[in-house]
């Protein structure tokens, strides 16, 4: 997103920025500009406290890029210069995939996943570090796993912190849909004392493609965003975001028209149009400009190449819109 288009939709009354946005479900907006290391996928950014941005996607043992106006991107050494050995157990080519990088309490958190493509033989990792940079970070070990024997996928983490102090943790891809648990902050593991896992999103008929959560608190409602349908098929992906709220972290979640998450439910956000191709495997993160979501899309105009994708996000009437 320019500084220079920032700029100017911050300077726009409510109403006129209302008639920028999007009237009709196909009329999304395309990408903000950015350059320099674009390709990436399962993107999750920060600001850190010197300004810089902070970004890390699949791949390797954690991808890393950054940029200091959030337009031109550099690309950095992975989080972790060597894999752990625990990682072989989930998959026969070992990467990291969809990590969530936030900073709580001092330290900066990046959980991530371990799996092959269409298994749920799968693990959540968590890494810590003081600094956040590439190299810096030690690895915490599994968090949570699944199997193949397992209704869930234990894949694509996302931390939300309540203003009560309780962590919880989203995940899932597939299978009987979105999952939750809750966290011990001390240790960022599961809370021995509930050892509950909440159901948030499901597609209990047709496809069971959801997945990629992230949980944002607006407004007095929490947002779960999630990605449906297929990713990683290039120009032929199906891709798209989609958002329900709730008035308690674990549910019940309900689209614009009322229908349950649990039950196929979902107010699209971002969907294909023209070049820009099945996005999905956001993230949401507040800026000084606004709340942004940040994702990938395959590029129609280059044969369908994963490219880093950010938006601000209008929540005016209640529900967010890219623009």
């Amino acid at each position: 997103m320019s500084r220079r288009r920032t700029t100017f939709l911050a300077a726009l009354p409510a109403a006129a920025l209302l008639a920028l946005i999007p009237s009709t479900a196909n009329a999304y907006p395309n990408p903000g500009r950015v350059t320099g290391s674009v390709i990436t996928h399962d993107p999750s950014m920060i600001r850190t406290p010197s300004g810089q941005y902070l970004l890390y996607a699949t791949g390797g043992g954690i991808a890393n890029k950054t940029s200091t106006d959030r337009i031109a991107f550099a690309a950095g050494a992975d989080a972790l210069s060597s894999r752990p050995s625990w990682w072989s157990r989930y998959s026969s080519v070992p990467e990291a995939w969809a990590p969530d990088l936030s900073y709580q309490g001092g330290r900066y958190l990046l959980y991530y996943s371990v799996s092959s493509f269409g298994s749920n033989t799968s693990a959540i990792g968590l890494a810590t570090s003081t600094t956040g940079r590439p190299g810096s970070w030690t690895d915490q070990g599994i968090v949570y796993s699944s199997s193949s024997s397992s209704d869930y996928n234990a894949i694509d983490p996302n931390l939300f912190v309540d203003s009560d102090g309780k962590w919880w943790l989203s995940f899932g891809s597939w299978w009987t849909g979105i999952k939750m648990i809750q966290l011990n902050p001390s240790t960022g593991k599961q809370l021995a004392g509930n050892t509950t896992r909440y159901s948030l999103a499901s597609r209990p008929t047709g496809t069971k493609a959801v997945e990629a959560p992230f949980i944002v608190k607006r407004n007095g409602y929490y947002y779960l965003f999630a990605s449906y349908d297929t990713c990683c098929a290039g120009t032929s992906s199906t891709y798209k975001v989609k958002v329900g709220r709730a008035t308690t972290i674990t549910g019940p979640y309900y689209d614009r028209s009322g229908v349950s998450m649990m039950n196929n439910g979902g107010t699209p956000v971002l969907e294909s149009h023209g070049s820009v191709i099945g996005p999905g495997g956001q993230s949401i993160m507040n800026d000084v400009d606004g709340d942004l979501i940040v994702y990938h899309y395959y590029d129609g105009n280059d044969n369908g190449t994963p490219k880093l994708g950010i938006n601000l996000l209008n929540w005016s009437s209640g529900w967010p819109v890219a623009y």
